[in-house]
Parts: C-alpha cells; structure tokens; sequence
C-alpha cells in the first residue's frame, strides 16, 4: 500500500543522556505510547420480549487461542555466518526459546539485507519471517507492501511503551508501525592513537573541525608506505553515507518537503558544495588510500583495524570493533570522535540510523505472533541482561571485547536501561564510549524518502572528486541531485 507524504521535520538527537548508557552492525528518547488496541464498541440489542424465556444458559466466553497449541514454523534473521560469536548467540537464543515454546519450529535465515538484492527476495516471497534492515528503509519496504504492520502486537505487549521512541518512529508511518528496533547508531570517526604516537602527532581535541581533521590526517598519512590519514569508503552506498555526515555538518540537508507535499532534492545546495570540496581536499593532500574506489564498509574498517589507515568513518561502534577484535588494538589505542565540524561551535552532527527486525507481510497471523515472540523474547527482561553477560565473558575468554551498540531498542534512562548499565560496568572487555563524545555527538536522521537511492547519487559526486582533484563539485552534486529528482516525483 502506498502511504501519502507527510511533511518530513528533521530531528536532531542529543546524545548527551545516552552518557548513562556509555558502552551500549551503523539518545535521549522521549516516551511515547504504543498505539492503542482498538476496541470494538458494543452491538445494540433490541429488548427481549417479554414473552420470550430468557435462555437457561449463559453466553459462552469468547475462545481465545493459545499460540502455545499451534505447530508453526518461522525463519528469522541471522548474524552473518562468519560471525562466530553473533551465531553463537543466536543459536543459543533458539534453544531457550524452544524451551518455552517447543511447538515454535525457528529457523536461521543468513540473508543479509542490501539494496541491490531485497527487490529480488520481496517480489519472489521469499523473505524470512523476520529480516534485519537499516533505519533508512521503513518507507520503501512499507510502500512496497513487504513489511507487516505490527501495530496490534506492539498495543499487546506488556512493554510496548517502553521502546527507545527516537529509534521505533523511524519505522512509523500514520498510526502504523513495521518494525523494532535492534540497536542504533550515531555516525562518528575512529582514530587509530598509537599511529599518531608513532609519528609523534598530537591527539587533536574531541570537539573538533575539518581543518583539524585534515591536518591529522595530513600528518599520519605516509602515501609511499601505503599508510593513509583516512580512508574514507569510495564504493556503493556507502561512499555516499560517509559524504552526508559532512553535508550536515556544513549545514545542508538531502531533501525538502513542501506544503503542497511534493518532496524536492536539496543536497546540491552551497553547503553541498562545501562538503564535496572538503572531500576533494581529501584527494588533492593525498591522505586518501590509492584503492579508494574498492573501499566498501568492511574494507575501509578493515584497513583501520590493520592500521593500514589512522581514521575511519562510521557508526560509534564499528571502528572500535574492528580495531579491538580483529586489529588486537588495547582500548586505549582507540578513540571514538564525534563527525567534526566546519565551523568552531557548530553541532557535531552525525547520521543517526539503526539495524531495525522487520516481520514479512506474506507471514501468517499466528506466523506474525510467533516471530514477535521470539524477536521479544528476551527484551526487557532478566534473562536478556543475562544473556548477553553471557556473550560478554565467552568473549572474554577468547579475548575479545563487546562493543555495546550506542543507541539501544530500551529507554537508557529506564530501570533496565540502568541494570545494563550496571551489567556492562562489571566486566573490562566491555568498551566504554568517553562521556565528552557522548555530549559532542549528535544524530541527524537519514532521508525519509529514497534514502539508498540518495546515497547511490551522492556517491557518484564523491567519487567525481576523487577521480579528479580539479572537479566540477556544483556540477557533480547537480546531476546527482537531477538522477534523485526522477525517483522522487514518482513518490505518491
């Protein structure tokens, strides 16, 4: 079904609360209510006639199932199969659900979301009951009649009002909802400390700006040794994820929505420009790597892990993932910043997005009812702290750390926000966030319309700059925005 536009306002979302949280793939939530069960009202009744004897037995309750009586099988989401640790813990979670529900047959579906491949899996039904997406889809899969609305069942659960609201109103659209949330994330930079040691570079301050990133990255940056200042992604979507985080930063936005509805891109405008020319800056000090234009999301965090790069851009968590458990970095060889400003003063804005489980909308009810039960299952209860305590000392044991998602699906400043809290600060390999980052950085949500689309066009205008220092960054940022212009007058 396709939804009417809605005139989109742009949220910024202060970490500053998600400090409480510090430690928890790619804020301060305020409470809202899940939606309401809808209630039938009662049907009138004429009077019984008075001739007519009142019946000798009462009116039968109505029956209501048991789901707990049913064999239902569903498919739900998994950790990619080369995450061990992920796997693990979901097959875990599979036991334990099937100790309560034996009657649940739960199976592992390893499809990982991508925008080139979900078309094929939703027109040919053959998404998993439950798959995993990133924040900016709720609008595409909704409209394309692929993801349930979930609103009935979020109105049942006895912890539905309870969600990170920031996080569940991204997947929500009218009174309708078609996702939860798994975790989120605020766009930030790594940096690689013992690289700025070893050439004896100084750590520059947290609340920074592109100048200093550039002179950072200027004076790390060892192009004949194949070291580079930072390796920003050069490949597919997400060289034009990266880019956006500068668009805001410059003060510019993706797109617009008039009063009379009709969305227009506006990432072409005079703070584009600036982004795009920071980024050819980028090209003309060569601090980039050669191969930038192979650079996807893990090959740019990998470089980082192998300090082959002394920054990398992405969600708060991935950097320190990739150089605590796979470039055997120490904690304090990592430093998470905020996305740094053009302007001293200037908010640190970062893309604000999330891994959200979406319920397939060819499911059946009860298939519907039993996936929600099992992507539920240990939310917001003791057991959900416990597992994944669990996870944290099978990590230690390997030595490995956890990396606590910096957006959870929980309200941080909830009760079971503070016992995670509690949880976390028990053990050493959980990776804390430092409370400044956590004042500086502040989320900015993707584009509601076309978002992957808009990331595909901004990434040509990226790499236009990279190919050519001498580029045309008006230019670039026209066509790209004339190419996203044709996808958003098909919105209906």
């Amino acid at each position: 079904m396709q939804l009417k536009r809605s005139k989109w306002v742009s949220i910024l979302l202060s970490l500053s609360i998600v400090a409480a949280l510090a430690g928890c793939s790619k804020s301060t939530p305020e409470a809202t209510d899940a939606p309401a069960a809808a209630t039938a009202a009662p049907v009138a009744t004429a009077a019984p006639d008075a001739a007519t004897p009142a019946p000798d037995t009462a009116t039968a309750a109505p029956v209501v199932e048991d789901i707990t009586t049913k064999k239902i099988a569903i498919s739900v989401y998994s950790p990619p199969l080369d995450n061990k640790e992920g796997l693990a813990a979901e097959k875990a979670k599979v036991v334990r659900f099937n100790e309560k529900y034996p009657n649940i047959k739960v199976t592992l579906d390893p499809y990982q979301y991508g925008p080139t491949t979900i078309a094929a899996k939703g027109a040919g039904g053959t998404l998993a009951t439950v798959f995993q997406t990133y924040a900016s889809e709720g609008k595409f899969l909704s409209d394309k009649g692929w993801a349930a609305d979930i609103s009935g069942l979020l109105a049942k659960y006895p912890f539905g009002t309870q969600f990170n609201a920031n996080m569940l109103n991204q997947f929500k659209f009218g009174d309708k909802i078609y996702a939860i949330p798994k975790g989120g994330y605020i766009v930030g930079v790594g940096l690689n400390k013992k690289m700025l040691d070893a050439k004896g570079v100084a750590v520059p301050p947290m609340d920074w700006t592109w100048a200093d990133m550039l002179a950072t990255a200027k004076a790390v940056a060892d192009p004949a040794k194949g070291i580079a200042g930072i390796a920003p992604m050069g490949k597919g979507t997400e060289s034009g994820w990266n880019w956006t985080n500068f668009l805001y930063t410059a003060g510019g936005d993706i797109e617009s929505v008039g009063a009379d509805g009709k969305v227009t891109a506006t990432f072409n405008s005079p703070e584009g420009v600036k982004a795009l020319d920071f980024y050819k800056s980028l090209n003309a000090e060569n601090v980039i790597p050669k191969n930038w234009a192979t650079l996807g999301w893990g090959d740019a965090m990998g470089l980082f892990g192998q300090q082959r790069s002394a920054m990398v851009i992405g969600g708060l968590d991935g950097p320190a993932d990739f150089a605590l458990n796979q470039g055997g970095l120490k904690p304090a060889d990592v430093l998470i910043y905020p996305i740094p400003v053009m302007n001293a003063g200037d908010k640190h804005l970062g893309v604000l997005g999330g891994d959200f489980y979406v319920f397939n909308a060819k499911a059946t009810p009860d298939e519907l009812e039993a996936a929600f039960l099992y992507e539920t299952f240990d939310l917001f209860k003791p057991e959900g702290i416990s597992s994944r305590e669990k996870d944290i000392e099978a990590r230690k044991a390997t030595n490995k750390f956890f990396i606590p998602s910096p957006l959870e699906y929980f309200n941080p400043d909830s009760d079971y926000g503070k016992e995670m809290k509690a949880m976390y600060d028990k053990h050493d390999n959980v990776y804390q966030y430092s409370a400044e980052l956590m004042s500086l950085a502040v989320g900015k949500p993707e584009a509601q319309f076309n978002g992957q689309d808009f990331y595909a066009e901004a990434a040509k205008a990226v790499q236009g700059v990279f190919k050519d220092k001498n580029a045309d960054s008006k230019a670039l940022l026209d066509s790209a925005a004339k190419a996203l212009q044709v996808k958003l007058d098909a919105i209906k």
